[in-house]
Formats: C-alpha cells, sequence, structure tokens
C-alpha cells in the first residue's frame, strides 16, 4: 500500500480589481486564500505570465467575471476551495459554507440571521469570528453580512470598510448603509 502525500503544491497568483490588487494562493485542489492588498506584490506573479493550475484559472475567470458583473458569476461554477480551515466541521465551517450557499449576490444578512441560519440563534459572536477567519474573500461573502442595526460592520479589521462597502454597491445593494463606530 502506497503512501500519497497530502502535501499541496501551492501557487501564488497576483490579480489587479477594482478594489486593489488581490493575491491568489492555491493548489490544484482548490484556492486557498485571497487576500485583498493595496501592497505591491512582488513575490507574487502576474496571472498572464503563468501557467496557473485548473481551479486557480477558474478563480482568476470568476473574479474577472464577478468585477464586471457582479450577477454574472450566478451561471458560473465556483472555484473548489481547499483551505485547511475549510476541511473540519466546526461551527465556524457551518456558518462559512452556510453563507456561500445561502446568501446570493445582492443580498445581505445580518450577523443574528446567520447564526440562525447556521443552526444556533445565541451565536452572533461567533459569526463574527467566522468572517474574521474568512480566507477566501469574495468566494465566501463575508462582505454581505451586516449588523442587525443596519450598520456595515467590519471587513478586513475595520481597514476595508470602503472595499466592502464598493462590493455592496458592486451588487447592487441598495439600501444606507452607515459605518459602525
Amino acid at each position: 500500500m502506497s503512501r500519497h502525500s497530502t502535501t499541496c503544491v501551492l501557487q501564488c497568483v497576483s490579480l489587479q480589481s477594482p478594489v486593489g490588487e488581490l493575491l491568489l494562493h492555491g493548489c490544484e485542489k482548490g484556492v486557498h486564500t485571497i487576500t485583498i492588498t493595496m501592497e505591491n506584490a512582488q513575490s507574487a506573479v502576474n496571472y498572464a505570465d503563468v501557467e496557473l493550475n485548473v481551479e486557480l484559472q477558474r478563480c482568476v475567470s470568476w473574479l474577472q467575471s464577478y468585477f464586471i458583473s457582479a450577477k454574472s458569476v450566478t451561471s458560473l461554477t465556483p472555484p473548489a476551495i481547499h483551505h485547511p480551515l475549510l476541511q473540519t466541521e466546526t461551527f465556524s465551517v457551518r456558518v462559512l459554507r452556510t453563507l456561500q450557499d445561502r446568501v446570493s449576490v445582492g443580498e445581505t444578512v445580518s450577523y443574528k440571521q446567520l447564526a440562525e441560519m447556521a443552526g444556533n440563534s445565541g451565536a452572533v459572536r461567533a459569526v463574527g469570528g467566522a468572517m474574521r477567519r474568512n480566507p477566501v474573500p469574495l468566494l465566501i461573502p463575508c462582505h454581505r453580512v451586516l449588523c442587525s442595526s443596519g450598520a456595515i460592520g467590519g471587513f478586513m479589521g475595520r481597514k476595508g470598510i470602503e472595499v466592502k462597502l464598493w462590493l455592496l454597491r458592486h451588487e447592487g445593494v441598495k439600501t444606507n448603509l452607515t459605518h459602525t463606530p
């Protein structure tokens, strides 16, 4: 009986977007992380300069379509996600999968509603923690989660409030979103 290596061979690619540079990391099994950064990613390779594995190429295509028209991705097969955190069975993973599966482009949900949808209405703070640990923003749309009061809530450790607002407006969310103090 031979042992198969479970080590992923990661590729890193950079993609320019309207919200800044996106750094994508992934293996042939799926996307591991998406980082939205304003910094120059000198360690990443521009997607046009390298032959990507199938799932990273699918992610680049999906993101390009999303930024052209957010609704266009509803008819596309989403890229596979292969982050170790998401290979477990925890409440945080259930929250992230529920968000991914049940909150569509142009929709929003409150932290409390998402806790209820994931099966634990009292776990509002745990939902916030799951959003903070989301390794693949945009694919798992944590920008669609708002405070019950209508406040925007956090995004990218609060430094990304403008990014969150841009994403919601791009998706056609029509609401008077306010910043959380």
